[in-house]
């Protein structure tokens, strides 16, 4: 390092205080651990979610904003209803979410309100600036943001938390994909969680290559609720984002990823939430047992479907409302929530298998595996 001063030793550095970083910690029992993030829980607060099972949503209920034991799919032929008794398709809090983690923080546990500078990595650890010091871990975890690549496929949206002048019907309901919306450029649906029956979060979400202008996605939610007369009584709050549906880029390839940059987001469907909990629990468990290493979040024959998956859809673009409500009809609702999240068993896989169009996907199945991806 360049400068000076002695560097302060960590046992354990986690580079990012979002879902997978804050999950880690708060799940390290009394082990020296340092956090490091800019920016505050309310400051990084938007909209999570999941399909959750009952001691879950006991675990999550202080960030918990919405909950639902139906969802839907839609398009131009009609709607796909699923419920379940398993499992309820759950929204947070980010914000919320990452209050609580902090506050379940054990004392051996810090958290630096700093971005950090000039890694270099050594081995599984590395040394760092941040906040104007210098510090050197034995192990380090990276949660940081991957590299996005422009040219891979993204989901990428614009959602408003509104509150509506009257009532709106089927509040018990979230929408998962109305795709009864503008397809020319790209695979386009409307995303809808009422939180009640006048407060919603609607999104106008796009799975493409190209970013488009923030103005079209918010036009196409207005004519989305225009088209179904439901009046904005007030603007609540705005959030927009993406989510990269290619394998992740870390930003530092010689230290230990977790989260997103470590591949935990389903590339198929963008959730993440429940994996990486599952696997900041697992990995907690085993630091606490001398071994640092980070579990794989998925089995390589799931992350090779998704490929497969990914890549007929970039190749047929058009084909791809007719494929996500074919998955929709051919599973029931516990089956939809397990395929979702990246736990689907045999029955599942062969059930979707069966209903997909076989020439696309062979192909785009050949393509991958011949591929260097």
């Amino acid at each position: 390092m360049s400068s000076p001063n002695k560097p302060i030793a960590l046992d354990i550095a986690i580079i990012g205080g979002g879902s997978a970083g804050m999950a880690l910690a708060s799940k390290l029992d009394n082990l020296p651990a340092t956090v490091f993030e800019p920016r505050t829980a309310a400051e990084r607060d938007c909209s999570w979610a999941l399909w959750a099972q009952s001691q879950q949503l006991d675990e999550l209920s202080p960030a918990i904003r919405g909950s639902w034991d139906q969802w839907r799919l839609v398009d131009h032929s009609g709607e796909i209803i699923h419920h379940s008794n398993k499992y309820r398709y759950t929204s947070l809090s980010s914000g919320q979410y990452l209050q609580h983690c902090e506050m379940e923080l054990k004392d051996a546990v810090s958290l630096v309100r700093a971005p950090i500078e000039n890694l270099v990595a050594e081995g599984v650890g590395g040394e760092f600036t941040a906040d104007g010091r210098n510090y050197s871990a034995k192990t380090i975890y990276d949660s940081r943001p991957p590299i996005v690549d422009n040219n891979g496929l993204r989901q990428h949206f614009v959602g408003w938390e509104i509150s509506t002048k009257e009532p709106i019907d089927n509040a018990n309901v979230a929408t998962l994909m109305d795709f009864r919306v503008d397809q020319s450029r790209g695979l386009h649906f409307i995303y809808v969680l009422p939180y009640s029956d006048r407060h919603l979060l609607v999104e106008s979400t796009m799975i493409s290559t190209q970013l488009e202008d923030t103005d079209w996605y918010r036009n196409a939610i207005s004519q989305w609720l225009k088209e179904r007369n439901i009046e904005v009584q007030s603007m609540l709050r705005e959030e927009q984002g993406v989510i990269p549906m290619s394998p992740a880029q870390p930003q530092n390839t010689g230290i230990a990823q977790i989260g997103t940059p470590g591949g935990a987001v389903r590339l198929s469907s963008g959730y993440g939430f429940s994996t990486i909990q599952a696997q900041m629990a697992v990995l907690a468990e085993s630091i606490a047992a001398g071994e640092y290493a980070v579990p794989a979040p998925y089995s390589k024959p799931l992350v090779f479907m998704d490929m497969v998956f990914n890549r007929a859809l970039n190749m047929q673009p058009d084909r791809g409302v007719r494929l996500f409500m074919m998955i929709a009809n051919t599973l029931n609702g516990e089956q939809f929530a397990r395929f979702m999240l990246g736990r689907a068993g045999l029955t599942e896989w062969t059930k979707v298998v069966l209903a997909m169009p076989k020439w696309p996907f062979i192909k785009s199945a050949l393509t991958q595996l011949f591929s260097h991806d």
